[in-house]
């Protein structure tokens, strides 16, 4: 290939990148998700547990989240409603009682409380869905199984 030919190319090329970049640069900026905005800004600081183990209500969160605001966490006006409803959905409040407690530390290791809160199950069923669990290496102790199982069964059961 002649000279002219690779340098013609080589600026054709250039050219076309540019156009890319300078078409990409208008471009609006992608909406963020709420576990987007969570993992960047309290990933920085908190490592899951802190978060998936709190299970607070809508206001407990909204307090957090000011507060760690002031604290230095950065946080766009226009992303606290995004991450209030995610924290809320995902690590929202559960019903008081025994087996709450290892549920938010053992259950949240590999889920959020949302699949466990969407759940209706019978009691047949979540004591299925427990030794499932136990079958693919939940800690949960022979002793805390009942409790959690009536736990679940109570606050989690199949509506009538």
């Amino acid at each position: 290939m002649s000279t002219s030919k690779l340098l013609y190319a080589a600026g054709v090329t250039a050219f076309s990148l540019f156009l890319v970049a300078a078409v990409g640069a208008q471009q609006p900026q992608q909406p963020r998700d709420g576990e987007q905005i969570m993992n960047a800004s309290c990933g920085s600081c908190h490592e899951g547990p802190v978060i998936q183990t709190a299970a607070k209500d809508e206001a407990a969160w909204k307090a957090t989240i000011e507060g760690m605001i002031q604290k230095g966490a950065k946080v766009a006006e226009a992303d606290k409603p995004l991450l209030l409803t995610y924290l809320v959905r995902t690590h929202g409040p559960m019903p008081d009682g025994p087996g709450k407690d290892v549920i938010l530390n053992t259950c949240t290791i590999c889920h959020d409380l949302t699949r466990i809160k969407r759940s209706r199950h019978t009691a047949e069923e979540w004591e299925d869905t427990l030794v499932a669990m136990l079958n693919e290496g939940a800690p949960l102790s022979d002793d805390d199984f009942p409790v959690v199982l009536a736990y679940l069964s109570k606050n989690f059961g199949v509506k009538e």
